[in-house]
């Protein structure tokens, strides 16, 4: 199998899975940010979010947020992150979801890559209407 997660659910691959269910299957992260760091993925193989049928939505959110409440009392962490990548620093081509546990004073310290600003409200405006525009092609 040419993708690592397919051959994960499948069992042919070794990994420390955590939940088995019928249409999402979680394991540890073998790099984890932090220890417990699961990621969970759909059963079926889609590369990104944008691929995930509807039917798929509800099963792997709801789970996500079931592991998401598990992992807090599982590791005595006070919260999650919670986060998924498309493309772009996506190491494994097979859409997956992290969940990490986490605890005030970890060292984490907001996201993993730098922040900006928008110039002016003109600038924030602008970016409004084009993404306005997109979301409501999409529709």
């Amino acid at each position: 199998m040419s993708c690592l997660f397919c051959a994960i659910v499948a069992g042919e691959s070794p990994a420390q899975v955590v939940l088995d269910a019928e249409e999402v299957v979680g394991f540890l992260d073998v790099r984890p940010v932090f220890k417990g760091h699961v990621l969970l993925v759909p059963r079926q193989h889609m590369d990104t979010l944008v691929d995930l049928p509807d039917a798929l939505v509800e099963p792997l959110f709801s789970t996500t947020r079931s592991v998401a409440s598990a992992v807090t009392e599982a590791f005595g962490a006070q919260g999650t992150f919670v986060a998924m990548n498309n493309v772009v620093s996506q190491s494994v081509p097979h859409l997956h979801v992290h969940v990490v546990p986490r605890t005030k004073g970890d060292g984490l310290r907001g996201f993993f890559w730098p922040r900006t600003r928008y110039a002016d409200e003109a600038d924030a405006a602008e970016h409004a209407t084009r993404l306005r525009a997109a979301i409501e092609k999409a529709q």
